[in-house]
């Protein structure tokens, strides 16, 4: 697979990377299955998907214990990527930016994972109550201590920032700008994909200024581009979709000329190539330093993803995608 290299630490990483949260969190419990989970991994390490993505609270735990499975024979194949700043209560998560408690969840990262360094370690959101430079210097603490590589940053959720009446990515570009001051930002984290492009506007350009990294979180859109989702269809009770304001039936169907569109493309790259791919090359061709991580708990649908590392859209492809229907939903 195609090599990126992102970030002031030029970090190597495959060009496509995995997604490991829906293995434990978030999407279909039911579904869920360890072994099935770790084939996965193993499977996205065969096709050059190094960077594996996951957190702290992803199970919570169990996520990085999965991984550390999966490193104890293959860390040298692996980027290793979690993350930190979010405790998961019984009906709610809060943020947890204070460095005591940074220094802590970083060594509990390390021995669920199993390994001496973490090669990247994201802060998942800022503490409302601790300054962010703050958290940022703790984190950096950790990179002067070798028990880190490297400092990535997650924007803020889109659905917190819609409320609030600014444009997405504001708040997360002031905070960028804050925490570059304390220790360079190697990666920012947020959510990008054809149906949700807005941190084109203003978070890949202040990416692409500073030579940051910029990893896709949901670039498959949960699954929506898969093409293999059916309006109506429900979801499980704990699958972060039942609440989402995109997913119910009716948005479901609104959306459907979207995936009819990647669709349409796939068929003229080949017989093979599915909707999916086509909306992975899509993130592909926004910049040399943007790696898409999609989430996949199926070695199949890694071995699909991985795939579309070798689709290489035309100007025209582009051209249509731009004219997509913008996706709609109950927050718009």
């Amino acid at each position: 697979m195609e090599r990126r290299t992102i970030g002031a630490a030029a970090l190597e990483v495959g060009a496509i990377g995995l997604g490991c949260m829906p293995m434990s969190w978030a999407y279909s419990g039911s579904e869920q299955r360890g072994s099935r989970s770790l084939r996965a991994v193993h499977a996205a390490l065969d096709a050059g998907c190094s960077l594996l993505d996951t957190a702290d609270m992803y199970g919570p735990f169990t996520n990085e214990l999965l991984l550390g499975r999966v490193l104890k024979e293959r860390r040298a194949d692996a980027f290793v990527s979690t993350k930190c700043g979010l405790l998961v209560g019984e009906q709610h998560v809060v943020a947890n930016g204070r460095p005591g408690y940074i220094r802590r969840a970083c060594d509990a990262s390390l021995r669920r994972l199993g390994t001496d360094v973490i090669d990247l370690y994201q802060l998942h959101r800022a503490d409302p109550e601790v300054p962010v430079e703050e958290t940022w210097g703790a984190m950096a603490e950790l990179v002067a201590a070798g028990k880190v590589r490297a400092l990535g940053f997650c924007a803020v959720g889109a659905r917190a920032a819609r409320r609030s009446g600014a444009r997405l990515h504001d708040q997360t570009v002031r905070q960028l700008e804050r925490v570059q001051q304390v220790f360079p930002v190697s990666t920012v984290q947020a959510e990008l994909s054809v149906w949700s492009p807005e941190a084109l506007d203003a978070l890949l350009p202040w990416c692409e200024a500073r030579g940051v990294g910029f990893l896709a979180a949901m670039p498959l859109g949960n699954g929506f581009l898969t093409g293999t989702l059916t309006p109506g269809q429900g979801f499980e009770p704990d699958d972060v979709r039942a609440r989402h304001p995109r997913f119910t039936a009716e948005m479901m169907a609104a959306n459907q000329p979207v995936v009819a569109g990647l669709r349409r493309i796939a068929r003229l790259h080949g017989e093979e190539i599915t909707p999916a791919q086509v909306a992975l090359a899509w993130v592909l061709a926004q910049g040399r330093q943007v790696v898409p991580v999609p989430g996949a708990k199926r070695e199949e649908w890694v071995r699909e993803n991985a795939g579309a590392a070798g689709v290489v859209l035309t100007e025209a492809d582009l051209a249509e995608i731009a004219g997509f229907p913008p996706a709609q939903g109950s927050w718009d």
